[in-house]
């Protein structure tokens, strides 16, 4: 580990559209500084955030003109996964550490493994007890704003039947779905009730559920999920809300194109699983931008990184989640960082050219390459 010499990275300005966060605040640029990490950050990258090139300097950073300076570090690090305007940046002495999706995103992984570049996802990295540490505050925010932007978009003037979601005196509230009782579906189901929506919140594992009732967030009845009480709820819903995850994996499709016509008009279903493939059958990806559009009078919401609309929360969140284990792979290079906290080994996504995340490698049809042979290339 003496023979170790630190990584120098990269701070590229996100180009996914209408994508607002930047990976690292300037306090995370401060921490890595201060341990002898050089930090190379993209001018204008935390502009969406309300975040200075002056700001990043002060910080310790040097402020680079091009994306291709950033992504001329040894480690890379983002927001989103890359673009098709970033897949000429990838190469095989480059550390990428980002959300990867690749489930949903075939060409990126074709890219990736293309380039041999190193790559580990935010979603996959794991703790001994099986919670994915940097997932878990964007599927918070995520999950909070659902309900707020199902508001939004249910309004008349937006598309939707014109409902508010507290209803009135003498006025039923909306009846919203939500399905899937993780971490996004538990928030969109505490901030769908505090907003007075009589809230349903289904899912398969009846002790989550127990675990919910026990937290008594109130206004929210739990249902056991199967085809015949989605079959009821959603043809019920004003809002259905899909929350439904499989670490790396393409996500289960729950909601079938029948259930979705079975819905009344002018309903609403907000696809949260959409950076996972979806597990709404009638949902395709959409942008803050032009965020909906309407399957048999129902108004779909499909946003692949919905986050980035709340970028001042929402980059702070992520830099405080990975800013240790950038910290880590920076000093001592992802063979070590890895050896140090085992939690980054599942986060391991492509090495050389292989897969070495076996959902990921399932999802996408693909060889898996175990991690411990992938270890043995770096």
């Amino acid at each position: 580990m003496d023979n170790i010499k630190t990584l120098t990275v990269g701070l590229p300005k996100e180009t996914k559209t209408a994508e607002n966060r930047v990976a690292l605040t300037p306090e995370a640029v401060r921490e890595l500084t201060s341990n002898g990490v050089k930090v190379f950050v993209q001018t204008t990258a935390g502009e969406g955030s309300f975040i200075s090139d002056a700001q990043y300097v002060e910080a310790g950073a040097t402020i680079v003109p091009e994306a291709a300076d950033a992504w001329a570090q040894q480690m890379v690090v983002k927001v989103k996964e890359p673009q098709k305007s970033e897949f000429a940046f990838l190469r095989p002495d480059l550390t990428l550490f980002t959300y990867l999706h690749l489930a949903a995103y075939p060409a990126v992984a074709d890219a990736l493994l293309a380039s041999g570049v190193t790559s580990i996802a935010y979603e996959t990295v794991k703790n001994p007890n099986g919670t994915l540490p940097l997932l878990a505050p964007m599927s918070e925010i995520a999950g909070r704003l659902a309900p707020q932007m199902a508001a939004h978009h249910i309004e008349r003037h937006n598309g939707g039947r014109g409902l508010l979601f507290s209803g009135a005196p003498g006025v039923a509230p909306a009846q919203v779905t939500v399905i899937g009782a993780g971490v996004v579906g538990y928030n969109a189901a505490r901030i769908a009730a505090g907003m007075g929506a009589h809230v349903v919140l289904m899912d398969k594992n009846i002790d989550r559920l127990r675990w919910v009732e026990e937290t008594s967030i109130g206004n929210v009845t739990t249902i056991a999920s199967n085809k015949g009480t989605l079959e009821k709820y959603v043809a019920a819903s004003d809002v259905v809300i899909g929350a439904v995850l499989v670490p790396g994996g393409t996500a289960p499709v729950v909601v079938t194109k029948e259930m979705i016509a079975s819905m009344r008009r002018g309903s609403l279903v907000l696809d949260v699983a959409v950076d996972q493939g979806g597990c709404i059958e009638t949902t395709r990806e959409t942008t803050h931008l032009d965020p909906t559009y309407l399957v048999d009078g129902v108004l779909h919401y499909a946003v692949g990184n919905m986050p980035g609309a709340v970028p001042a929360t929402a980059t702070v969140a992520l830099s405080n989640a990975t800013l240790p284990y950038v910290s880590l792979l920076a000093q001592l290079g992802v063979r070590e960082a890895i050896a140090t906290n085992s939690n980054l080994r599942p986060g391991l996504t492509t090495v050389g050219g292989s897969i070495c995340q076996e959902d990921v490698a399932a999802s996408l049809w693909c060889e898996y390459f175990p991690v411990e042979s992938a270890l043995e290339r770096l």
